[in-house]
């Protein structure tokens, strides 16, 4: 896709993180969740988003699950920034990714 498409819209490349979490994991007595997107705000990345789900399951077979007594339910967190941006982030929070299963993936960026 072109830079200036129509003069109104515009496009960049750029690299997605996606963070694959559960509600109740921790990291040092804090939610894994928020830890992540605190880090990602204060690296100045472009912007976070977190997706809770109603369910899904991992390479472990086990289904988690939103329900009203339990914290299990699924998240992913979604970041999209410049490639050295991302790489230097992920650098940043290796401590805390032990375990999590995370995608890294190119994007184009629309802006109208």
């Amino acid at each position: 896709m072109a830079a200036a498409l129509d003069g109104s819209i515009t496009s960049h490349q750029a690299t997605r993180l996606s963070i694959l979490l559960t509600i109740r994991d921790h990291a040092h007595h804090h939610s894994l969740m928020v830890k992540l997107v605190q880090r990602a705000r204060d690296a100045g990345l472009a912007g976070g988003t977190v997706f809770e789900a109603q369910e899904g399951y991992g390479t472990s077979g086990r289904l988690h699950r939103r329900h009203l007594f339990s914290e299990d339910a699924p998240v992913v967190i979604v970041i999209v920034d410049h490639p050295d941006r991302i790489g230097s982030f992920l650098d940043s929070v290796e401590d805390l990714l032990e375990g999590v299963v995370f995608m890294v993936d190119d994007v184009e960026v629309i802006e109208v």
